[in-house]
């Protein structure tokens, strides 16, 4: 019988420890099961899984811990478990709920059970197999080697100390050729090491994401039970009060709107220190079907990608308001691929069907040809500025050049004071309906993990820390935007006079 069988059929011969349903059996939730069977493969190393707060995470941490300790996955003498956290309350909830779990199960049991809760806390069976739980200091647990290392809610991890946790626990799982489980809410970032866990592909790492889908409104039916799989279960939060709390949030906006948006529909974006560029729900009143022409002067930001992230343009005409928004991605990976590594499934493909998004170049994006496509894309239309970020002036220019495009440069500085009053000049056309543009899946995703950091001084300027590039679109937006409105408020050019004394 496989080893996640097993573990199944001894977690749902327990009983549910506390609450209200407490004395009755533990039943897990399909999505439990589903993670249980593909992080217990015999080819599997390292499991991870990613779900909305309050889906019964720490339970089913606690209860694995559980079914290890009693050799349900395997039977090696001195069976060590690991219940890792970010601070020592965290790993307290877990080892609690294992050590609640032991007590359900009868006096028998207990008998056979050693529990310390100082200097650390520890729950010893037969004197010999043992579940700790330990917080982010990797320097005490240097010389463990755990049969199973569980590493709970890892995107709050503090780093670096986080990140030396997690080195010192799976090293020591190598040791014994045991398994490691990363189990968290969604991290704020892809740069976060969580997200990374589940962006990377590695054949001897399961990966179970369940995330809102990208552009949804905070109390869609469907993106809520996407992050929270456990509501079917009646291990989440009712539908009806999750979708409550969202038009609160929503009304609220702000941090309490990204803080819901990361916890409750698990997607990647800042909590509480940040704030959305802008809110998508404020960015659907400026998509339309019926944009108006594409008259005036013409304004073109870009950003240039390298090879992990995207290359793109926008197109804006500050007369009119029209907005248009182009990307390109290297051919190799296939987009395909490349979606499933940045773990965002046939978002790309679909971009690419919708006409945004093309393949240029093998492994990177070459610049000249870049500039020679953004031209083509405007489809002859005379440009009147180029707005692009000074960090990679030289290989633009020199990509202009190429192009021989000769339009007027636009240097700008992604940091508090241009970055700044560009992403305030983009706020403002959304909020004052000063732009139109269609509907497509490149800025919604692109602005579903576009934020703003601000400095000392309260200054905003657009976080480009992503280690995967979604938010280009939004970059090479923020600058034609932000140019187009200096030009609306200057008015129109005139010609000088030469008056003689």
């Amino acid at each position: 019988m496989k080893a996640s069988t097993k573990a199944i059929r001894f977690l749902e011969g327990l009983k549910v420890p506390t609450g209200p349903m407490a004395g009755n059996p533990l039943k897990l939730a399909a999505y439990q099961k589903r993670f249980i069977k593909g992080a217990f493969d015999d080819l599997i190393r390292i499991g991870v899984l990613s779900v909305a707060r309050g889906n019964g995470k720490s339970a089913l941490t606690g209860g694995l811990a559980v079914a290890e300790l009693f050799g349900v996955f395997s039977d090696q003498p001195r069976r060590e478990v690991l219940l890792a956290a970010g601070k020592r309350d965290q790993a307290e909830v877990c080892w609690t709920y294992a050590l609640d779990l032991l007590r359900s199960m009868g006096d028998d049991v207990m008998a056979r059970v050693k529990v310390r809760y100082s200097p650390k806390l520890e729950i010893e069976l037969d004197g010999e197999h043992k579940i700790r739980a330990i917080a982010s200091d990797g320097a005490g647990i240097l010389g463990t080697s755990p049969t199973l290392a569980i590493l709970d809610e890892r995107a709050s991890w503090a780093e670096p100390k986080g990140a030396r946790l997690e080195t010192a626990l799976l090293t020591g799982a190598l040791k014994r050729g045991g398994k490691t489980l990363v189990i968290s809410t969604s991290a704020s970032t892809d740069q976060h090491p969580f997200s990374r866990w589940l962006d990377e592909d590695e054949p001897t790492t399961y990966r179970q994401e369940h995330r809102a889908p990208a552009g949804r409104a905070p109390d869609d039916a469907f993106a809520l039970k996407e992050a929270n799989p456990g509501i079917d279960a009646g291990i989440a939060p009712p539908l009806k009060e999750l979708q409550a709390a969202a038009r609160r949030a929503k009304a609220r906006g702000g941090s309490d709107l990204a803080a819901f948006r990361l916890l409750h529909m698990n997607e990647r974006v800042n909590d509480a220190s940040n704030e959305p560029l802008v809110e998508l729900d404020d960015w659907f009143q400026v998509e339309s079907d019926d944009l108006p022409e594409r008259n005036g002067p013409l304004v073109v930001g870009l950003d240039l990608g390298g090879s992990a992230s995207m290359s793109a343009s926008a197109f804006f005409w500050p007369t009119t308001g029209r907005l248009e928004v182009r990307g390109w991605f290297p051919r190799r990976p296939e987009l395909l691929d490349r979606g499933q590594r940045d773990g965002v499934g046939d978002l790309y493909v679909s971009m690419e069907q919708e006409g945004t998004l093309r393949t240029l170049g093998d492994g990177t994006v070459p610049v000249a040809a870049w500039i020679e496509a953004v031209v083509d894309a405007a489809e002859d239309y005379p440009i009147e500025a180029v707005c692009f970020d000074t960090f990679k002036q030289s290989e633009i220019q020199d990509g202009l050049r190429a192009a021989n495009l000769k339009a007027r440069q636009v240097l700008r500085r992604f940091g508090p004071f241009d970055g700044g009053e560009d992403a305030e000049r983009f706020r403002r056309a959304v909020y004052d309906r000063h732009i139109s543009t269609p509907i497509t899946y490149m800025m919604r995703a692109a602005l579903a993990d576009a934020v703003c950091k601000r400095d000392a001084q309260l200054n905003p300027c657009l976080d480009k820390g992503r280690s995967l590039g979604r938010i280009d679109a939004v970059s090479a937006a923020v600058l034609a935007v932000g140019e187009g409105s200096r030009i609306s408020g200057r008015g129109p050019v005139r010609k000088a006079r030469l008056i003689w004394a």
